[in-house]
Protein backbone atom coordinates (compact mmCIF):
# COMPACT_ATOMS: atom_id res chain seq x y z
CA UNK A 1 0.00 0.00 0.00
CA UNK A 2 1.41 3.46 -0.88
CA UNK A 3 2.47 5.74 1.95
CA UNK A 4 -0.56 7.63 3.23
CA UNK A 5 0.83 8.90 6.56
CA UNK A 6 2.24 12.43 6.36
CA UNK A 7 2.95 13.44 9.97
CA UNK A 8 3.50 11.69 13.29
CA UNK A 9 2.97 13.28 16.70
CA UNK A 10 4.80 11.48 19.52
CA UNK A 11 4.68 12.05 23.27
CA UNK A 12 7.92 12.86 25.05
CA UNK A 13 8.37 11.99 28.70
CA UNK A 14 7.12 14.67 31.05
CA UNK A 15 10.54 15.13 32.62
CA UNK A 16 10.65 18.12 35.06
CA UNK A 17 14.45 18.32 34.86
CA UNK A 18 14.40 18.44 31.07
CA UNK A 19 11.55 20.95 31.12
CA UNK A 20 13.55 23.32 33.31
CA UNK A 21 16.52 23.05 30.95
CA UNK A 22 14.43 23.37 27.79
CA UNK A 23 11.37 25.57 28.42
CA UNK A 24 10.56 25.75 24.70
CA UNK A 25 10.13 21.96 24.58
CA UNK A 26 7.91 22.12 27.66
CA UNK A 27 5.69 24.79 26.12
CA UNK A 28 5.55 23.79 22.48
CA UNK A 29 7.23 20.43 21.97
CA UNK A 30 9.63 19.86 19.08
CA UNK A 31 8.92 19.82 15.38
CA UNK A 32 11.25 18.65 12.70
CA UNK A 33 12.56 15.83 10.63
CA UNK A 34 13.95 12.85 12.54
CA UNK A 35 17.41 13.65 11.18
CA UNK A 36 17.50 16.95 13.11
CA UNK A 37 15.91 15.60 16.28
CA UNK A 38 17.98 16.13 19.45
CA UNK A 39 19.52 12.90 20.71
CA UNK A 40 18.49 13.53 24.30
CA UNK A 41 14.77 14.05 23.70
CA UNK A 42 13.13 11.61 26.14
CA UNK A 43 10.94 9.23 24.16
CA UNK A 44 9.68 6.01 25.76
CA UNK A 45 11.18 2.68 24.75
CA UNK A 46 7.78 1.70 23.35
CA UNK A 47 7.63 4.71 21.02
CA UNK A 48 11.31 4.88 20.03
CA UNK A 49 10.99 2.22 17.28
CA UNK A 50 8.05 4.12 15.81
CA UNK A 51 10.12 7.31 15.67
CA UNK A 52 12.92 5.36 13.99
CA UNK A 53 10.49 3.90 11.45
CA UNK A 54 9.11 7.37 10.76
CA UNK A 55 12.65 8.60 10.14
CA UNK A 56 13.27 5.78 7.69
CA UNK A 57 10.07 6.68 5.82
CA UNK A 58 10.98 10.37 5.72
CA UNK A 59 7.95 11.48 7.74
CA UNK A 60 7.76 14.77 9.61
CA UNK A 61 7.85 14.07 13.35
CA UNK A 62 6.36 16.31 16.04
CA UNK A 63 7.55 15.59 19.58
CA UNK A 64 4.94 16.87 22.03
CA UNK A 65 4.33 17.04 25.74
CA UNK A 66 1.56 14.68 26.95
CA UNK A 67 -0.96 17.50 27.32
CA UNK A 68 -0.64 18.40 23.65
CA UNK A 69 -1.36 14.84 22.52
CA UNK A 70 -4.33 14.65 24.89
CA UNK A 71 -5.83 17.80 23.37
CA UNK A 72 -5.43 16.32 19.88
CA UNK A 73 -7.10 13.02 20.75
CA UNK A 74 -8.31 11.55 24.02
CA UNK A 75 -8.12 8.08 22.48
CA UNK A 76 -4.44 8.27 21.53
CA UNK A 77 -1.91 6.23 23.50
CA UNK A 78 1.07 8.51 23.18
CA UNK A 79 1.09 8.77 19.40
CA UNK A 80 -1.07 10.32 16.68
CA UNK A 81 -0.60 9.82 12.95
CA UNK A 82 -1.99 12.19 10.33
CA UNK A 83 -2.86 10.56 7.04
CA UNK A 84 -4.41 11.33 3.67
CA UNK A 85 -7.85 9.67 3.80
CA UNK A 86 -8.50 9.94 0.07
CA UNK A 87 -5.12 8.41 -0.75
CA UNK A 88 -5.91 5.59 1.67
CA UNK A 89 -9.28 4.91 0.04
CA UNK A 90 -7.77 4.98 -3.44
CA UNK A 91 -5.02 2.59 -2.39
CA UNK A 92 -7.52 0.16 -0.86
CA UNK A 93 -9.69 0.23 -4.00
CA UNK A 94 -6.65 -0.53 -6.15
CA UNK A 95 -5.60 -3.37 -3.83
CA UNK A 96 -9.14 -4.79 -3.87
CA UNK A 97 -9.28 -4.71 -7.67
CA UNK A 98 -5.87 -6.38 -7.92
CA UNK A 99 -6.89 -9.14 -5.51
CA UNK A 100 -10.18 -9.66 -7.36
CA UNK A 101 -8.27 -10.46 -10.55
CA UNK A 102 -7.13 -13.68 -8.90
CA UNK A 103 -10.66 -15.00 -8.34
CA UNK A 104 -11.15 -16.21 -11.90
CA UNK A 105 -7.55 -17.42 -12.02
CA UNK A 106 -8.23 -19.62 -9.01
CA UNK A 107 -5.35 -18.30 -6.93
CA UNK A 108 -7.17 -15.73 -4.80
CA UNK A 109 -8.30 -16.29 -1.20
CA UNK A 110 -11.68 -17.99 -1.15
CA UNK A 111 -13.54 -15.46 0.96
CA UNK A 112 -14.85 -11.93 0.57
CA UNK A 113 -16.50 -10.60 3.73
CA UNK A 114 -19.37 -8.16 3.21
CA UNK A 115 -21.43 -6.26 5.76
CA UNK A 116 -24.75 -4.57 5.04
CA UNK A 117 -25.50 -1.37 6.96
CA UNK A 118 -23.11 -2.01 9.83
CA UNK A 119 -23.39 1.16 11.90
CA UNK A 120 -21.39 0.75 15.10
CA UNK A 121 -17.68 1.69 14.76
CA UNK A 122 -16.60 -0.93 17.27
CA UNK A 123 -18.49 -3.66 15.42
CA UNK A 124 -17.08 -2.50 12.10
CA UNK A 125 -13.54 -2.72 13.39
CA UNK A 126 -14.16 -6.10 14.98
CA UNK A 127 -15.49 -7.65 11.77
CA UNK A 128 -12.58 -6.24 9.74
CA UNK A 129 -10.23 -7.90 12.22
CA UNK A 130 -12.16 -11.19 11.96
CA UNK A 131 -11.97 -11.05 8.16
CA UNK A 132 -8.24 -10.44 8.36
CA UNK A 133 -7.77 -13.42 10.68
CA UNK A 134 -9.76 -15.62 8.29
CA UNK A 135 -7.54 -14.63 5.37
CA UNK A 136 -10.29 -12.88 3.43
CA UNK A 137 -9.44 -11.21 0.14
CA UNK A 138 -11.08 -8.03 1.33
CA UNK A 139 -14.02 -6.46 3.14
CA UNK A 140 -16.99 -4.73 1.51
CA UNK A 141 -19.18 -2.30 3.45
CA UNK A 142 -22.52 -2.44 1.64
CA UNK A 143 -25.06 0.39 1.57
CA UNK A 144 -25.26 2.90 4.45
CA UNK A 145 -22.44 1.83 6.79
CA UNK A 146 -20.19 3.61 9.25
CA UNK A 147 -17.24 5.30 7.57
CA UNK A 148 -14.43 2.79 7.19
CA UNK A 149 -11.83 5.39 8.24
CA UNK A 150 -13.69 6.49 11.36
CA UNK A 151 -11.04 6.77 14.12
CA UNK A 152 -12.90 4.28 16.34
CA UNK A 153 -13.12 1.82 13.44
CA UNK A 154 -9.40 2.14 12.76
CA UNK A 155 -8.50 1.61 16.40
CA UNK A 156 -10.80 -1.39 16.89
CA UNK A 157 -9.28 -3.17 13.88
CA UNK A 158 -6.02 -3.41 15.87
CA UNK A 159 -4.01 -2.90 12.67
CA UNK A 160 -6.06 -5.15 10.39
CA UNK A 161 -7.23 -2.17 8.33
CA UNK A 162 -3.68 -2.03 6.95
CA UNK A 163 -3.60 -5.75 6.13
CA UNK A 164 -6.52 -6.08 3.71
CA UNK A 165 -8.54 -3.66 1.57
CA UNK A 166 -11.86 -2.32 2.82
CA UNK A 167 -14.14 -0.82 0.16
CA UNK A 168 -17.71 0.47 -0.03
CA UNK A 169 -20.46 -0.46 -2.50
CA UNK A 170 -24.19 0.00 -2.93
CA UNK A 171 -26.38 -3.08 -2.53
CA UNK A 172 -26.95 -3.37 -6.28
CA UNK A 173 -23.29 -2.64 -6.94
CA UNK A 174 -22.21 -5.43 -4.59
CA UNK A 175 -24.42 -8.07 -6.22
CA UNK A 176 -23.39 -6.90 -9.68
CA UNK A 177 -19.71 -7.10 -8.69
CA UNK A 178 -20.18 -10.67 -7.40
CA UNK A 179 -22.21 -11.73 -10.45
CA UNK A 180 -19.57 -10.35 -12.79
CA UNK A 181 -16.93 -12.57 -11.19
CA UNK A 182 -19.02 -15.69 -10.77
CA UNK A 183 -18.84 -15.27 -7.01
CA UNK A 184 -21.87 -16.75 -5.21
CA UNK A 185 -23.21 -14.75 -2.28
CA UNK A 186 -23.80 -16.60 0.98
CA UNK A 187 -26.10 -14.66 3.32
CA UNK A 188 -25.65 -15.16 7.05
CA UNK A 189 -29.11 -15.24 8.61
CA UNK A 190 -31.01 -17.26 11.18
CA UNK A 191 -34.41 -17.42 9.49
CA UNK A 192 -33.94 -16.87 5.76
CA UNK A 193 -37.15 -16.66 3.72
CA UNK A 194 -39.78 -19.23 2.68
CA UNK A 195 -38.11 -19.44 -0.73
CA UNK A 196 -34.53 -19.44 0.59
CA UNK A 197 -34.36 -21.41 3.82
CA UNK A 198 -31.12 -21.39 5.82
CA UNK A 199 -28.72 -24.32 5.81
CA UNK A 200 -26.88 -25.03 9.07
CA UNK A 201 -23.22 -24.07 8.91
CA UNK A 202 -21.93 -27.60 9.70
CA UNK A 203 -23.91 -28.97 6.76
CA UNK A 204 -22.40 -26.38 4.43
CA UNK A 205 -18.88 -27.11 5.69
CA UNK A 206 -19.32 -30.82 5.02
CA UNK A 207 -20.00 -30.14 1.33
CA UNK A 208 -16.62 -30.49 -0.41
CA UNK A 209 -17.65 -28.63 -3.55
CA UNK A 210 -19.11 -25.68 -1.64
CA UNK A 211 -16.19 -25.49 0.79
CA UNK A 212 -13.60 -25.23 -1.98
CA UNK A 213 -15.45 -22.65 -4.06
CA UNK A 214 -14.75 -18.91 -3.74
CA UNK A 215 -17.63 -17.03 -2.17
CA UNK A 216 -18.75 -13.74 -0.69
CA UNK A 217 -20.35 -13.93 2.75
CA UNK A 218 -22.84 -11.16 3.50
CA UNK A 219 -23.77 -10.24 7.08
CA UNK A 220 -26.63 -7.95 8.07
CA UNK A 221 -27.20 -4.94 10.27
CA UNK A 222 -26.53 -5.39 13.99
CA UNK A 223 -30.18 -4.95 14.99
CA UNK A 224 -32.22 -5.84 11.89
CA UNK A 225 -30.14 -8.41 10.07
CA UNK A 226 -30.74 -8.72 6.32
CA UNK A 227 -34.09 -7.80 4.72
CA UNK A 228 -36.05 -10.40 2.77
CA UNK A 229 -35.33 -8.86 -0.63
CA UNK A 230 -31.58 -9.20 -0.08
CA UNK A 231 -31.91 -12.75 1.26
CA UNK A 232 -33.81 -13.68 -1.90
CA UNK A 233 -30.88 -12.48 -4.02
CA UNK A 234 -28.35 -14.68 -2.21
CA UNK A 235 -27.27 -18.03 -3.65
CA UNK A 236 -27.82 -19.59 -0.24
CA UNK A 237 -28.58 -18.63 3.35
CA UNK A 238 -26.47 -20.12 6.13
CA UNK A 239 -27.16 -20.08 9.87
CA UNK A 240 -24.94 -20.78 12.87
CA UNK A 241 -26.54 -23.41 15.12
CA UNK A 242 -26.87 -22.54 18.80
CA UNK A 243 -26.42 -25.44 21.19
CA UNK A 244 -26.95 -23.57 24.45
CA UNK A 245 -29.66 -21.25 25.74
CA UNK A 246 -28.48 -18.03 24.08
CA UNK A 247 -31.05 -16.62 21.66
CA UNK A 248 -28.54 -15.17 19.24
CA UNK A 249 -24.94 -14.10 18.59
CA UNK A 250 -23.84 -10.52 18.03
CA UNK A 251 -22.43 -9.42 14.69
CA UNK A 252 -18.77 -9.63 15.67
CA UNK A 253 -19.11 -13.15 17.07
CA UNK A 254 -21.18 -14.36 14.11
CA UNK A 255 -18.66 -13.00 11.62
CA UNK A 256 -15.73 -14.54 13.47
CA UNK A 257 -17.38 -17.97 13.78
CA UNK A 258 -18.61 -18.19 10.19
CA UNK A 259 -15.57 -16.70 8.45
CA UNK A 260 -13.05 -18.70 10.47
CA UNK A 261 -15.05 -21.92 10.05
CA UNK A 262 -15.23 -21.47 6.29
CA UNK A 263 -11.56 -20.54 6.09
CA UNK A 264 -10.45 -23.56 8.11
CA UNK A 265 -12.63 -25.91 6.08
CA UNK A 266 -11.26 -24.52 2.83
CA UNK A 267 -7.65 -24.75 3.97
CA UNK A 268 -8.04 -28.31 5.24
CA UNK A 269 -9.47 -29.43 1.90
CA UNK A 270 -6.95 -27.56 -0.25
CA UNK A 271 -3.93 -28.59 1.85
CA UNK A 272 -4.62 -32.17 3.00
CA UNK A 273 -2.07 -33.91 5.17
CA UNK A 274 0.35 -36.01 3.20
Amino acid sequence: MPQVITDVYVTVSDDPERSSRDPELARHGYEGSPETMPDDVPVSALLSPIVAEAAKAGLYVHLCMPGVIERMSRDAQGIVAVGDAEAMRAAMCDAFDDAACGISAGDAPTLVAAFWQVRDPGNAGTVIRAADAAGCMGVVFVDDCVEELNPKVIRSTAGSLFHLPVVTMTTDGFFAWCDGRGLPVTAADVYGTPANRPRPLPEVLSDDEVSRAPRAVLFGNEARGLPADILERAAQVVSIPLYGRAESLNLGTSAAVMLMSMAMSSHVRSCPEE
